[in-house]
């Protein structure tokens, strides 16, 4: 197996991925796979909140649209030129979250695009997507059997591993896995910076930021940074768009659970009915909360992001990445900032 086939076979898979995404019909044996296996695949799309509340059909839509879109073989060859493949391939683990959809799907595509072999531990919250994805993607390639390895208990034998998780999964990581060559992840979330000129699009295309995933992702914005004196009536009609976000059951038990919390103990909120906002300058928000604080200045906004610059994923804001995009990465937005495929180049 080499790169080349490598590509074709993910390019494959990621026309699958959209045409899912959109929610189309069997489109016709183009597709490389027969219109059973494609309806079985709408099928494990459809039943995924079955096996985790938070990950509803447009959830799941969204992701595959996001991960397919990245999978066209002309973005998968500019990515790749300048990195090499492994003619002797690692066994490299990976520890996958399972915070939203697929969310470990990035880190299997550089192992396996970096010629080593992904021995992946899934999350229990989502252990039956990604099986379903990679079976496909063998259709187009049997080679890679020996490249994908997928397991929900031990990781077994590796040379190397990239582990996501929380603060506290980060000591365990340290524990079993700092012997080997590693990334090791923690919790990160994102901030956007206004400045009181933004449009009422603009706001909406915020309200993206903060609520895809129902927040959940380390690319959701979770704070914000205000300039003293801002006007919220302009924040909240922006935003009311994304208001049946607290129809999800999960979603509005948050929702209900924070507000009953500070209410009781006299703390003040903002409160449009679907999200709350509370003054602090802590960076983490609970779930369908949103924290802010006023800044005066430009030395102001340097000064916190300086602060937090290893807890942050994504700054978004007008001289920033663009409203609307938080959840929009490229190949190349490596989480945390780490070039994972640079790193993978170093194993031998």
């Amino acid at each position: 197996m080499n790169r080349e086939q490598a590509i074709n076979a993910f390019s494959q898979l990621g026309t699958i991925m959209k045409e899912l995404g959109n929610g189309n019909e069997f489109p016709g044996i183009s597709l490389g796979i027969t219109e059973s296996e494609y309806l079985e695949l709408q099928r494990t799309v459809n039943k995924q909140v079955q096996f985790n509340g938070w990950f509803t059909k447009d959830s799941v839509r969204q992701s595959l649209l996001a991960l397919g879109g990245w999978l066209e073989k002309g973005q998968l060859e500019n990515w790749l030129a300048p990195y090499s493949w492994n003619e002797r391939p690692k066994r490299v683990g990976i520890i996958m979250a399972g915070n939203i959809p697929l969310v470990g799907f990035h880190d299997l595509l550089c192992v396996v695009l970096s010629g080593n072999t992904a021995v992946c531990k899934m999350s229990s919250d989502d252990k039956t997507l990604l099986p379903a994805l990679v079976k496909a993607l063998y259709h187009f390639l049997p080679g890679l059997k020996e490249r994908i390895v997928l397991s929900e208990g031990k990781i077994g034998e590796i040379d190397a591993v990239i582990a996501t998780g929380s603060n506290n999964s980060h000591l365990y990581f340290e524990q079993y896995f700092g012997k080997y060559p590693h990334i090791f992840r923690k919790n990160r979330t994102s901030v956007a910076i206004l400045n009181g000129s933004e449009s009422e699009a603009e706001l909406t295309e915020l309200g993206t930021d903060i609520f895809s995933y129902f927040g959940l992702g380390c690319r959701n914005v979770s704070h914000l940074l205000l300039p003293e004196g801002y006007d919220f009536t302009h924040f909240f009609q922006g935003i009311f768009p994304h208001s049946d976000v607290i129809n999800h059951f999960k979603y509005g038990n948050n929702y209900d659970y924070n507000k009953a919390v500070y209410l009781m103990n006299q703390l003040p909120l903002l409160d449009n009915n679907f999200v709350l906002l509370r003054e602090t300058e802590d960076l983490h928000s609970p779930l369908a909360m949103v924290h802010y604080h006023f800044y005066k200045n430009d030395d102001d906004i340097r000064s916190y992001l300086k602060q937090h610059e290893e807890a942050l994923q994504v700054v978004v804001g007008k001289e920033y990445t663009p409203f609307g995009k938080a959840q929009s990465p490229g190949l190349s937005d490596y989480a945390d900032g780490i070039d994972t495929m640079s790193w993978l180049n170093t194993l031998t």
